[in-house]
């Protein structure tokens, strides 16, 4: 199946922001790593840049979402979390550890437009808050994938919210602390500890 001109800006906007944050992620570059036309931005994202890291963002959200709820309702989840994990474990070395979570590269960065001018820092600050909202939604999203398996296993709804914040935050800073030591080491670490409070919860 042939992907259209549009996925792959989005696609490739998407593997920019993993591998070099938002600032990198420029209309050029994009152009450039996704190989399409240029004329194709005004097009495809009469918006400009915005508008494509919108759809990269919500693109890179639901790469996430998609096979970690596949994942947990069929393995349930502590089986279904480690196969997850397996994932990120493979994306690092396949990455040679350059690729992170575009998700959270939105959420730590500032926006900067590639047009610069006066008038642009008050538009600057108008789309970094939606692309934090945006980020927000999306890790909330992940947040209840995780809260329905827990409490499917059996998991109060309230520790399994404790629960579901703590793995999503485990993970995102263990791939960060992955692509910074360029070792699998640290996710190997945390996630067996992760393991356990998660098998200690399900044992109660």
């Amino acid at each position: 199946m042939k992907i259209s001109t549009r996925d792959r800006m989005i696609a490739g906007a998407a593997d920019l922001l993993r591998r070099k944050g938002m600032t990198a992620t420029s209309m050029r570059e994009i152009v450039r790593h996704s190989n399409t036309p240029r004329g194709s931005i005004a097009h495809h994202f009469p918006g400009g840049k915005r508008q494509l890291l919108e759809a990269a963002v919500d693109h890179a959200g639901r790469e996430v979402s998609e096979p970690l709820a596949l994942l947990l309702s069929s393995k349930g989840p502590v089986e279904g979390l480690e196969r997850f994990v397996d994932s990120w474990r493979q994306a690092l070395e396949d990455t040679a550890f350059q690729a992170g979570c575009a998700v959270l590269a939105v959420a730590v960065e500032h926006y900067v437009s590639d047009q610069r001018g006066e008038s642009e820092s008050e538009l600057e600050r108008q789309v970094q808050r939606q692309l934090l909202d945006q980020a927000h939604g999306i890790f909330t999203q992940w947040q209840a994938i995780i809260v329905r398996a827990l409490t499917d296993a059996g998991v109060t709804p309230t520790r399994a919210h404790s629960l579901a914040l703590l793995t999503i935050a485990a993970i995102e800073g263990s791939v960060a602390l992955c692509r910074a030591a360029r070792s699998t080491a640290p996710l190997d670490v945390i996630w067996q500890e992760l393991k356990q409070t998660l098998e200690q919860a399900l044992a109660v």
